[in-house]
């Protein structure tokens, strides 16, 4: 064999050995990076090869899966009552990814989470056979929530304050997640992403808003705790009227200066003072008014598990005095959820004690064997017993006396909190209608949050009382008299 020969010889199996070796490396070492990256389109189409798992409230599926007749995609997800528990499904589509529920459980529901496989399933590398996840909610606080906000865009969480457990999340407007669930539903996802409603915005869990007065029990909260008050009776001697601190503005109540002037903090609840609570606020400082905040769940992001992103917020950015004391009435940069406010009434009406919220109680695999359990969830006590009970009585008067008559419950205690927030560039925009109440009966119990956003009532009508406080009624209502 001459030279050239020889060389191109040794020349060519050069290449064939590399050309071995990447083959190997790619098999052995990329392969499963390359198997699940998010472009490769057999995982989508696996994904939907087969029924998927389902969602489960109140026992029964309000999740399904049908056939398409399409060559990629042998099945897609269909929703029984869509537009109702959309917050808490969200939705599994072809073309636009998953969201919520069907986003955080998205292994467990199509079959490709390890947990679910059998020995014959590792042996064959078939996909297992979808999970289920079972949620907190139940159906008929739901639909209280899901009727009660028709024809107001708003919207409404509640919990069992005991457990942690998450009762309702409800947005209105809302969407039917059916209509974006195959690869060709371009149509309704642009109408639906046009929506000057937002109905695919989840308001309740991811929405921080401006919580107004409600804002006020982590006010007061903070006073008792750090001893500022220790009579709801005693007479604060606040002025009123009243100067914001370091400012020559005034701050209005609605109830009137006479009305506000030298008050206790319960008739300051119950009338809802702006001067009691930004002077409390002024007095405690940021320090310790973030602090009270920050045990109730605010600058946290929270993982129901549909994770609360952005988190509610108080202010982290040093802030003069007169910013601190807006804060009191939870107003300048305080912005809350509906979920976050629905925990700190939780908290004062289980006795200071915060359990995690959260709205799945189990994940099981096809047989019904649990993978995951949420029945022992952590808590904290954030507030001494003292001081939740001192709320507590505030808020009975509120909702016997004051604004939250409304939300009164037959032959339960109920107790509440109304607040009207302020928003927009020089207040703007319409204010916003707030209202967190307790309810106790027979040995069980709920805490509601709710939120109206827009309505058609005249804005010198909006408050939370008049708005927000009969959509909490029917919530507990429909939990209490079960």
């Amino acid at each position: 064999m001459n030279k050239t020969i020889r060389r191109a010889s040794v020349f060519c199996l050069l290449l064939v050995l590399a050309l071995l070796v990447r083959v190997t490396w790619v098999q052995a070492y990329q392969g499963q990076a390359l198997a699940d990256d998010k472009h490769n389109r057999r995982n989508l189409i696996g994904q939907y090869e087969n029924p998927l798992g389902n969602i489960i409230v109140g026992g029964e599926a309000i999740t399904g899966s049908t056939k398409t007749g399409g060559k990629d995609f042998g099945y897609k997800r269909t929703y029984t009552d869509g537009p109702l528990y959309a917050p808490i499904t969200g939705y599994s589509s072809q073309a636009y990814g998953t969201t919520m529920l069907e986003g955080v459980y998205k292994n467990i529901l199509n079959g490709s989470d390890s947990r679910l496989k059998t020995m014959m399933d590792m042996l064959t590398n078939k996909r297992a056979d979808p999970g289920n996840v079972l949620t907190t909610i139940d159906p008929d606080v739901q639909k209280a929530a899901y009727d009660a906000l028709q024809g107001k865009q708003g919207a409404a969480v509640a919990i069992d304050p005991a457990t942690g457990a998450i009762l309702g999340v409800v947005n209105n407007p809302s969407f039917d997640p059916g209509r974006i669930t195959g690869a060709n539903d371009k149509e309704a996802w642009a109408e639906l992403s046009a929506d000057k409603g937002k109905p695919m915005e989840n308001v309740a869990l991811r929405k921080p808003q401006a919580p107004g007065s409600t804002f006020k029990l982590v006010t007061l909260a903070a006073a008792i705790e750090n001893g500022l008050v220790t009579d709801i009776d005693q007479p604060t001697g606040i002025p009123d009227p009243y100067t914001i601190p370091g400012t020559r503005t005034p701050l209005p109540s609605e109830a009137g200066s006479a009305a506000c002037n030298n008050v206790s903090p319960r008739t300051a609840m119950r009338l809802s003072c702006n001067n009691v609570f930004a002077e409390l606020a002024y007095k405690l400082g940021q320090d310790k008014m973030r602090a009270m905040a920050e045990k109730l769940g605010f600058n946290t992001q929270i993982d129901t598990p549909v994770r609360t992103n952005p988190p509610s917020k108080y202010p982290s950015k040093k802030m003069s005095i007169d910013q601190v004391a807006q804060t009191g009435i939870g107003q300048f940069d305080v912005q809350a959820t509906p979920l976050q406010m629905a925990m700190v009434t939780a908290a004062i009406e289980n006795g200071g004690k915060l359990v995690a919220p959260h709205m799945v109680s189990e994940v099981t695999d096809a047989g019904g064997t649990v993978l995951e359990s949420f029945k022992d969830p952590k808590s904290q006590q954030v507030m001494k017993e003292k001081t939740a009970s001192m709320l507590r009585d505030a808020m009975r008067t509120v909702a016997s006396e004051g604004g939250g008559k409304p939300a009164q419950v037959a032959g339960a205690e109920v107790g509440g909190k109304t607040g009207t927030a302020q928003r927009g560039v020089n207040n703007s925009l319409s204010p916003l209608a707030w209202f967190t109440s307790y309810g106790k009966l027979n040995g069980k119990q709920i805490a509601v949050a709710v939120v109206i956003e827009r309505s058609d009532t005249d804005r010198s009508e909006i408050g939370g009382g008049r708005l927000a406080a009969p959509v909490a009624q029917k919530m507990m209502e429909a939990w209490l008299k079960k």
